[in-house]
């Protein structure tokens, strides 16, 4: 028992495992349960332990931005006094809490991976049937399993009658999976252990019983949460950014006040004045709206993804998406409907096309080219009713969407006779069933035996070779029977398969009247082949679309899945997908060493047959490229990939709960186009957010450089510590929030994912940025030192100074609503935030100017008009200018020759 957790069982015979489980035919006694309860825990998969509430709220305040607002509070409190401090601390207090509630919801996925193991089991023990709770199962307890049973731990199978098992949740695998006894090869892949059942799968099909071989922790499910638990989530770009950002600010900040107080210093003033001077300083140059503003936007482009069908979970994620570059996306569910849908028929020496995908019962029939007239096709018809007779499986419509109760592949069977007009409940009406011989995998047939007045029919269905093997004839267009060319329907079915379809034979044949029985040996020869079925689970018509899109954008889609390489490779040209001529699969992945990987996933589209672990590897191999990378899905295997990757998208209707709780987004419509507008909405908060910081940098900068200035020349500060915070927080409120109502602009989507390592500003941005901080420093200074020498009082240049700053951004927003196109291009009212808060700015610095209780609370007073007309005139400038270096630069951006787009360094597969 010591090395339990060390042996392959698939590739164990099945008596060798009995053995190592020191277990009997009639299962476990229940003194043994009891022993092993204690030794191997409860069969329930361990939550990763989490940091504390406190933990997590204290890491909110984890940022050179927040240090800079904290220290201005504490300091503006010691000098100042408490009023302008608590503004200062609110601001900080409100964004750490909105970030302490997105975290706290975002550390629940273990828990749905616990609740997955925590169903009922039927064991046998000391040989009688029970039903346990699925946590007391315990290594060598003997599961008996039936159709509709999630299985509740890794089980060795012992006996197999017709078992099919769904394990698309953890594999990725599109169909079902037909079970036997094995052994296997030791090397055999998660997704072709066919003597194995693993814990969260279901059972669709047929009967079992298999030994307990692993639980709790030690199940495939358990081994993926430890996955989860260690994939921690990575910094987003815009984390990143204003991380830098902030660094360099603070950085910044500290040398000027340095400089300040040191300059002060060496002139002989106060040391006390030019600590004064210096806080003032770093007051100044402190954007303190910058944090709630990001947080702002942020949740206006939540609101918006939400109302297109995208719910996000984490704030950061909004603007991730814009600057995504590879989407690595799951198959099955995702770009897939995860619904076996037949789209050819071969029949009668004919090919045959069904239109429609899904389980939707809708789509013509064509016939080289044209539609089906009724009375054509007798061969179609006889092999769609085979179909649709030897099918088990019940298909009813709920709500809005079609439920299967079975196989998925026998529900397209259905579906395809449906379009011909062939209803099940008809043909069993009329084709009485009798008798049948199941499916099972070593025979790789089913038959069924139908009463038709006084004749008896035979159908079978099953692989093509084993229902070639059994006939003798096959039914021509008219309906005649024919010489059969096996050879001929060989080649048909090898050219269906190349293209990743699953195809299926059907056969017919005639027996006594008197017969209410079928054997093997009536199957065994002498039937009459009817045609084939060849399906696929369909991507979805809108998932094409949005790849094509993606494409045009600059972001490549990468399909990574559990399923056959062949049917990965087919839907990958249908979706198509950039260099999808192959499949790359998880044992070609096992054999690369870490440079070869990297390559490999940064040049390959498809990967097929990839186990959980190596998902995960893909994901952290494209980021070691510089590469965003969003990762979709919606199984218990795609859960540790998308905690890891900078975006995880699940989808919300087939979404396992650990897929969702893992995720940074949720798709309600399970559309992966839905990712396509959610880029788009991604870039126009990433634009919003940098129109906010080019907008109010040159305030805080022109604020720093009128102190500094005031410091060298030994004059009068122009500006008083609260007034700076009056200009700070309105300006933030009244102004910079309307941007973060900006519309998005034109062609967003033609243009590339802004790259990782592209600063916030740009050398284009940072030459604007600078320029208007130093017309701020030149007009405030100068209406400062004007207003005294034509008489007016200390208070009233000062407040004149003020309303400089203020006019200056007012108008300088409607130059930031867009960063290269003009304000009539934009539209001057198609953002009438913008409009409502230049006039609510402009009526407050009135109130500011001229009411005394605010004159009393902010040192100012009231200013003569020509006072506003040198700072209206200092605002008109600035746009003036501006709008200028715009067009001058669009001038230089079109008359520049388009740089052909550079073919990648590696040939894609």
């Amino acid at each position: 028992m010591d090395e339990l957790l060390e042996n392959h069982w698939h590739h164990l015979p099945i008596a060798e495992v009995r053995q190592i489980l020191e277990v009997h035919a009639d299962g476990l006694r229940d003194l043994e349960v009891r022993h092993r309860l204690e030794r191997f825990g409860p069969n329930q998969v361990t939550a990763v332990r989490q940091r504390s509430a406190m933990l997590r709220l204290l890491a909110q305040f984890n940022n050179p931005l927040i240090y800079i607002l904290l220290a201005s509070a504490v300091v503006t409190a010691l000098l100042k006094g408490p009023v302008d401090a608590i503004a200062i601390a609110l601001v900080v207090v409100v964004n750490a809490l909105l970030g302490f509630v997105q975290e706290s919801r975002a550390e629940a996925e273990i828990e749905s991976l616990r609740r997955m193991v925590t169903t009922e089991a039927t064991v046998i023990r000391e040989g009688e049937r029970k039903r346990v709770p699925s946590a007391e199962l315990v290594p060598g307890d003997l599961v008996a399993l039936q159709s509709g049973d999630r299985v509740p731990a890794d089980l060795r199978l012992a006996e197999v009658r017709e078992l099919h098992v769904d394990e698309s949740a953890l594999t990725g695998e599109s169909v079902p999976v037909p079970k036997d006894l094995g052994p296997l090869a030791v090397d055999a892949p998660l997704a072709e252990r066919f003597d194995m059942a693993y814990a969260g799968s279901v059972v669709t099909y047929g009967q079992a019983r298999g030994l307990v071989v692993a639980t709790g922790d030690g199940t495939e499910t358990g081994r993926i949460a430890k996955l989860v638990g260690s994939a921690s989530p990575l910094e987003t770009p815009l984390t990143r950014k204003i991380a830098h950002f902030s660094k360099v600010l603070l950085v910044g900040i500290v040398a000027l006040a340095a400089t300040a107080f040191i300059v002060g210093v060496l002139r002989r003033e106060s040391w006390a004045e030019m600590l004064i001077a210096a806080v003032t300083l770093a007051v100044a140059a402190i954007p303190e709206g910058l944090p709630a503003v990001v947080t702002i936007t942020l949740a206006i482009g939540v609101r918006r993804m939400a109302r297109r069908r995208a719910i996000i979970r984490k704030l950061p994620a909004v603007e991730t998406l814009g600057s995504t570059t590879v989407v690595c996306s799951d198959k099955t569910g995702t770009l897939t409907r995860n619904e076996m849908t037949v789209v050819r028929v071969q029949a009668g020496g004919e090919t045959f096309e069904l239109e429609g995908s899904g389980y939707e019962p809708s789509g013509e029939v064509r016939r080289a080219g044209q539609p089906l007239r009724p009375g054509e096709g007798s061969a179609l018809e006889e092999c769609l009713r085979a179909g649709i007779l030897c099918n088990d499986t019940q298909l009813e419509r709920i709500g809005e969407r079609w439920q299967v109760q079975g196989d998925p592949t026998e529900a397209a069977l259905r579906v395809s006779a449906a379009k011909l007009g062939l209803a099940r409940p008809e043909a069993l009406a009329r084709f009485h069933r009798l008798d049948e011989i199941p499916f099972e995998s070593d025979r790789q047939y089913m038959a069924t035996l139908h009463t038709d007045g006084d004749v008896r029919r035979v159908d079978l269905k099953g692989s093509v070779e084993r229902v070639l093997a059994r006939c003798t004839h096959a039914l021509g267009a008219s309906g005649q029977a024919l010489e059969l060319n096996a050879q001929a329907v060989l080649a048909q079915a090898e050219a269906l398969a190349s293209r990743g379809l699953r195809v299926l034979a059907f056969a017919k044949k005639v027996l006594e009247a008197d017969r209410a029985h079928l054997t093997h040996e009536d199957v065994a020869a002498d039937m009459v082949f009817l045609g084939l079925q060849a399906m696929l689970d369909p991507p979805r018509p809108e998932a094409i679309a949005a790849v094509r899109a993606c494409r045009s954008a600059g972001v490549r889609v990468k399909m990574i899945t559990g399923d056959h390489p062949l049917t990965a490779a087919a839907i990958a040209r249908e979706l198509g997908l950039e260099g999808s001529g192959q499949a790359i699969t998880g044992r070609e992945l096992e054999r690369l060493h870490e440079r070869e990987l990297i390559d490999v996933a940064d040049r390959c589209s498809v990967f097929a047959r990839v186990a959980p672990e190596q998902k995960l590897e893909l994901v952290e191999a494209l980021q070691s490229r510089g590469h965003v990378v969003a990762m979709t899905g919606d199984g218990v295997n795609d859960a540790p990939a998308l905690r890891k990757a900078d975006i995880g998208v699940a989808m919300g209707i087939t979404g396992t709960d650990a897929a969702k709780e893992a995720a940074a987004m949720v798709l309600t419509d399970d559309d992966f186009a839905t990712i396509e507008a959610a880029i788009e909405e991604g870039r126009g908060v990433f634009d919003n957010l940098t129109k906010f910081i080019v907008w109010t940098l040159p305030t805080n900068i022109g604020q720093g450089m009128v102190i500094l200035a005031a410091v060298v020349l030994g004059l009068l500060l122009p500006i008083l510590p609260v007034q700076v915070l009056w200009i700070n927080m309105t300006t933030a409120v009244f102004l910079g929030l309307a941007l973060a109502f900006e519309p998005k602009e034109a062609g967003i989507m033609a243009r590339p994912p802004r790259a990782r390592d592209t600063p916030i500003l740009t050398a284009e941005l940072v030459t604007r940025t600078l320029f208007i901080s130093a017309l701020l420093l030149v007009a405030a200074f100068g209406v400062f030192e004007w207003e005294q020498s034509v008489g007016e009082d200390l208070a009233s240049a000062r407040t004149a100074a003020v309303n400089v700053f203020v006019l200056v951004q007012g108008f300088y927003l409607f130059n930031c609503r867009s960063l290269t196109r003009s304000v009539f291009s934009v539209g001057l009212f198609s953002n009438l935030w913008a409009v409502g808060g230049l006039i609510t700015m402009i009526a407050a610095q009135v109130a500011f100017t001229y009411l005394p209780i605010l004159n009393h609370l902010f040192k100012s007073d009231p200013v003569r008009p020509l006072a506003w007309l040198w700072a209206l005139l200092a605002s008109l400038l600035g746009v003036l200018f501006v709008g200028l270096e715009k067009w001058v630069r669009g001038r230089i951006r079109k008359r520049r020759p388009r740089r052909p787009l550079r073919k990648s360094r590696v040939q894609h597969a």
